[in-house]
């Protein structure tokens, strides 16, 4: 028997949703509901928009939701090379040749700084970023009288420079770099490096008054002669570092473009073209959606900031640079750090970055070393050359979910905007705090969720190894020292990363580590989970459990916690076992000396009142609970207790 193709004349191609019922949006939250309910949500909470349940609670006034779909339709966010610059301001986005792998580099020592740029630019580098500090026995960054030396194997008309100067020398920097060209032979019409300037953040950072006027007649002196120069960086990771959310780090980087525009056509340089000697520089972390849309949401706010002053819409492109965000390196077990930076890596690419800097693994550390930063450099190598991630022009474009993240960065991010705008400008709000108050408003949400884990941090608060060896480096010339007043630099697991520096303090003058006895009551069926979870939450303090198999009773706990000499006792075990012996066990390990009792599960009165002095379960403040429990282990006398189940002082 002859069998008909598929699709040939006359013949009606298959129906596979025949016989299943239309997926729609109710039929899902019914199911949704249906979950949730065997999950104990109550009945109250599930009978509108079950999906609330699970919606995302961010910083920045929205939700993220469960489910996108085309209903209701996104804003049309363009085409590639055209307003609102959505999708890219270049027509054939990264496909020619992929972005400009940027390394930084915050090396004092030139002949250091000069080996290491050159192997960056035999291995794939196509632009620097380097720190230049005074002429001081502690520069931050290479001296900015041998910056000639450190670039001299540089072809500086091929691989561009792009500066990172402290405020009071960034003018003497810029010079230092437009003498090296000049001595490079580099014509005036080739130079297309960037001064780098960014007198906001340099004030911001230093608790002083900004003051743009001087660098701005200081670019326009050099603009003219130099038509590719780059002059002006507006850099929203200022207000990342310090913990802000995704909307106001773009919204304060187009506020200080909108400064910058300003203070040039103040100077002398029409609008359109002081707009392209502006670089945008943001962040780029493990969140790769919002990565991804925050950049796409940028440029579109860009665009209508220069729409607004009258440049052409084939003039309103923006130059931007995304770098691994230094907030989300840690320097326990940095290793993941390699992770982080991949998917933060990726997440730039997609968004359209012109520019892609990756941190090493270590720099969170100190000064990176050769290996760390062979491993940025390829990463970035792998995703263009490997992957062929810029070959696809916006492959986020067209999602759902991507559009309408996009869309609520852009109104959440326009609305700080506006809010900066009606305060007098970003130099004004960093001048009197406004700035620095709505960052660290945001911050005191973020650390809440890192205390609680809720944003869970990979071998830091989760799965951490308290046996871990530091890795050591040098220090980095160009970290940021705390200024009073000034902006800080706050990276995800300093609060925990603390609690750890005690830890191996201790254990470095006394030779033990800090401990927590497991009280593990009942079969190992029964107990293990829990002491699973405490011992991972014990151990993001730096202190040890000791697990000493199932106990029965409370007399052989009582009797097993004198015996380990510790003074914090975790009861972990089962509800059912713990309605049966929680409270005469908690009774029982106070009479045996503990200064803390904590019992792994549910809040309880009874439990309370019964001597447990705290709780260990998802959702806990792991920070205040381990930093109570340092301070008893480390810090409290140890006293003689009698136990009233044995009648033996311990």
């Amino acid at each position: 028997m002859d069998v008909p193709e598929s699709g040939a004349a006359g013949t009606a191609a298959p129906n596979l949703a025949e016989g299943f019922p239309a997926a729609t949006r109710e039929r899902w939250r019914a199911l949704v509901a249906g979950v949730l309910r065997k999950s104990g949500v109550a009945e109250e909470r599930l009978a509108d928009t079950p999906e609330s349940v699970l919606a995302t609670h961010g910083y920045d006034g929205f939700d993220i939701a469960p489910l996108y779909t085309a209903d209701p339709p996104a804003a049309d966010p363009g085409y590639p090379g055209l307003a609102p610059f959505t999708r890219g301001h270049r027509p054939g986005g990264g496909v020619a040749g992929g972005w400009d792998i940027r390394a930084r580099h915050t090396e004092a020592d030139p002949a250091v700084l000069r080996r290491r740029v050159q192997d960056d630019l035999m291995n794939g580098v196509s632009s620097l970023w380097v720190a230049v500090g005074a002429d001081t026995a502690t520069p931050d960054g290479v001296p900015l009288s041998r910056l000639g030396e450190a670039l001299t194997d540089v072809y500086l008309d091929l691989a561009p420079v792009v500066l990172s100067a402290p405020g009071p020398h960034a003018l003497d920097a810029a010079r230092a770099l437009l003498r090296a060209h000049a001595d490079a032979d580099v014509p005036d019409g080739r130079v297309i490096s960037h001064l780098g300037l960014d007198p906001l953040s340099a004030a911001a950072r230093a608790g002083e008054r900004p003051d743009v006027a001087d660098a701005a007649r200081f670019a326009a002196e050099h603009a003219a002669r130099h038509p590719r120069l780059g002059l002006f960086v507006a850099d929203g990771t200022l207000v990342h570092d310090a913990g802000g959310s995704e909307a106001q780090e773009i919204g304060s980087a187009v506020a200080a473009g909108t400064a910058y525009l300003r203070a040039l056509a103040d100077a002398g340089i029409e609008p359109a073209d002081a707009a392209r000697r502006i670089e945008f520089r943001l962040a780029a972390n493990a969140d790769q959606f919002s990565v991804i849309a925050k950049l796409r949401a940028v440029r579109a706010m860009w665009n209508q900031v220069l729409e607004a002053c009258g440049v052409p819409a084939d003039q309103r492109g923006m130059s931007l640079h995304a770098t691994t965000s230094d907030a989300m390196l840690t320097r326990r077990d940095p290793h993941v750090n390699m992770l982080r930076a991949t998917v933060a890596c990726f997440a730039a690419g997609v968004g359209g970055a012109d520019a892609v800097t990756v941190a090493p693994f270590d720099s969170a550390v100190g000064l990176p070393d050769d290996f760390a930063r062979r491993i940025a450099r390829n990463t970035q190598s792998l995703l263009i050359e490997e992957s062929h991630l810029a070959q696809v022009i916006d492959p986020a474009g067209g999602s759902f979910y991507v559009e309408a993240l996009t869309r609520d960065l852009y109104g959440a991010g326009w609305a700080f905007f506006q809010e900066t705008e009606r305060a007098g400008g970003i130099g004004a709000a960093i001048e009197h705090g406004e700035l620095r108050a709505a960052v660290d408003r945001v911050w005191e949400r973020r650390r809440h969720d890192l205390a609680r884990r809720t944003a869970p941090l990979t071998g830091v608060s989760e799965f951490p190894d308290p046996h871990e060896k530091p890795l050591v480096r040098e220090p980095d010339p160009a970290r940021r020292r705390p200024v009073p007043g000034g902006f800080p630099a706050r990276r995800y697991a300093q609060d925990y990363e603390a609690l750890r520096d005690r830890s191996d303090a201790h254990t470095a003058t006394t030779g033990h580590r800090p401990g927590a006895f497991l009280v593990t009551l009942g079969p190992v069926a029964a107990h293990t989970a829990r002491a699973s979870f405490a011992t991972n939450l014990l151990a993001a303090g730096g202190i040890e459990a000791d697990d000493p198999g199932p106990i029965d009773d409370a007399p052989s706990a009582a009797r097993a916690f004198a015996e380990s000499g510790s003074r914090v006792a975790v009861i972990c075990s089962s509800d059912r076992l713990y309605d049966e012996h929680a409270e005469d066990v908690a009774r029982a390990l106070k009479g045996a000396g503990a200064r803390r009792v904590l019992l792994a599960g549910a809040p309880r009165d009874a439990y309370r009142e019964a001597g447990v002095d705290s709780f260990v379960h998802r959702g806990c403040d792991a920070v205040a609970l381990l930093t109570d429990l340092l301070d008893v282990i480390l810090t409290d006398p140890p006293t003689t207790a009698t136990d009233s189940t044995q009648g033996e002082t311990v």
